[in-house]
């Protein structure tokens, strides 16, 4: 049964990869201003991410508004503290609670093969779960091949960047910090179940 527009798989994650980097420089600004929209504009304005075009720096500001912008305050606020592990896991986090798709793909394949001790992770995998997605979800047969491989390839690159995966696909155990364990336990159900870790 088609899904309805609600229902829909979110698919603008290609701009960057994890963005780390950006939402470092960007969290300390919405300390200060409290808005999202008012974040945007400055940070477009004053190109605070140091991009070399302008519709690029308004593509990965937007990017990098959304997906912080589902963090909570506590989260925001030790973001730029953090060690750039820590960071990588928030921000990991962010990805999957902003996309739907890849917390579900974290969960159900990143996680799964992990505590199966399947010990690698290939394209393949990510082949066989869109495939399923699909059947459930029809926008995901609307993308074309290019986008479709770009998808792909983007959430492989943000799971090297977040210490994951390494770049041969080997999967990761991952040791999460107190702090950043608080911060996801904190939830329900909760967002551990994006790691690849055997803590609960």
């Amino acid at each position: 049964m088609p899904h309805s527009t609600d229902d829909r798989y979110a698919l603008s994650f290609t701009t960057g990869g994890l963005l780390t980097r950006e939402a470092a420089i960007l969290a300390p600004v919405y300390a200060k201003l409290r808005d999202w929209a008012k974040v945007r504009d400055v940070a477009v304005e004053e190109n605070l991410l140091q991009t070399r075009t302008h519709s690029t720096g308004v593509r990965r500001v937007r990017e990098t508004v959304n997906r912080l912008s589902v963090l909570s305050d506590r989260e925001l606020e030790i973001l730029a503290d953090v060690t750039a592990t820590e960071r990588g896991h928030l921000m990991w986090a962010a990805a999957c609670r902003r996309y739907e798709l890849i917390g579900e793909f974290a969960e159900e394949v990143l996680r799964e093969r992990f505590l199966t001790l399947a010990g690698t992770m290939s394209y393949e995998d990510y082949d066989t779960f869109y495939r399923a997605k699909a059947m459930w979800h029809d926008e995901l047969d609307d993308v074309t091949d290019l986008s479709y491989k770009k998808l792909r390839q983007v959430l492989f690159k943000m799971m090297v960047e977040a210490g994951l995966v390494t770049e041969q696909g080997v999967i990761e155990p991952v040791l999460l910090s107190s702090r950043v364990t608080d911060c996801l336990t904190g939830r329900s159900p909760s967002d551990i179940r994006f790691f690849p870790t055997r803590t609960v």
